[in-house]
């Protein structure tokens, strides 16, 4: 038997965009003046009404001077990551 993934958490990952955001103070202008983004595009991903692609987090982490990884760790908050392949 299979067993699949649990889901990602989205809102884990939308949460930590708003807390950096708020965190620093900055408007949503000014985290689209640093990555380059539409503000609309930010609104809708940290309200949750899309998730934007690899390259808009990429964007995302670099306007916050994290690894990209910072974000995308977030998808398995509330579950157990899978393991690291023995090498």
């Amino acid at each position: 038997m299979i067993t699949l993934p649990p889901d990602p958490n989205l809102t884990a990952l939308r949460l930590e965009l708003a807390r950096l955001r708020s965190e620093r103070g900055w408007t949503y202008d000014n985290l689209a003046d640093r990555t380059g983004l539409a503000r609309r595009t930010l609104i809708e991903i940290e309200q949750g009404r899309t998730i934007g692609s690899l390259k808009t987090w990429h964007a995302i982490a670099h306007a916050f001077g994290v690894p990209v990884d910072h974000f995308i760790n977030r998808l398995c908050e509330g579950h157990e990551p899978p393991a690291e392949p023995a090498g």
